[in-house]
């Protein structure tokens, strides 16, 4: 039973980082800019953040793994701009629940040592 709440734990952990690319696309394609500003925003703004995630956090994988408060602190801002970005394109409540959840898994995974 363990194991498979791991699983789980693990499983939203890759859809909060796939939320927090589409958050960000989401908030760039929703700005009162320009066609070409928006564009940017929404493309840009996730190949940014996935570039940063593939540097730093990727699992075992990244270029230059970070641990400890350096991991916690880099994973606290990049899931804190998806439910910022969620908040900024007028979904208050949903940036308030996906800080909620990544809150929730972050403190699983602290306690069952998957960090």
């Amino acid at each position: 039973m363990l194991t498979a709440a791991k699983g789980s734990v693990a499983a939203l952990m890759f859809f909060l980082e796939l939320g927090v690319l589409i958050s960000v696309a989401r908030w760039g394609f929703t700005r009162d800019s320009g066609l070409v500003v928006r564009i940017l925003l929404g493309v840009g703004g996730p190949v940014v953040l996935a570039t940063l995630w593939g540097l730093f956090a990727a699992g075992g994988r990244a270029r230059h793994q970070l641990h400890g408060v350096a991991r916690a602190a880099f994973e606290t801002a990049w899931f804190g701009c998806g439910a910022a970005a969620l908040a900024a394109s007028g979904l208050v409540t949903a940036g308030v629940v996906f800080a909620f959840l990544y809150l929730a898994d972050a403190a699983l995974r602290l306690l069952w040592n998957q960090v």
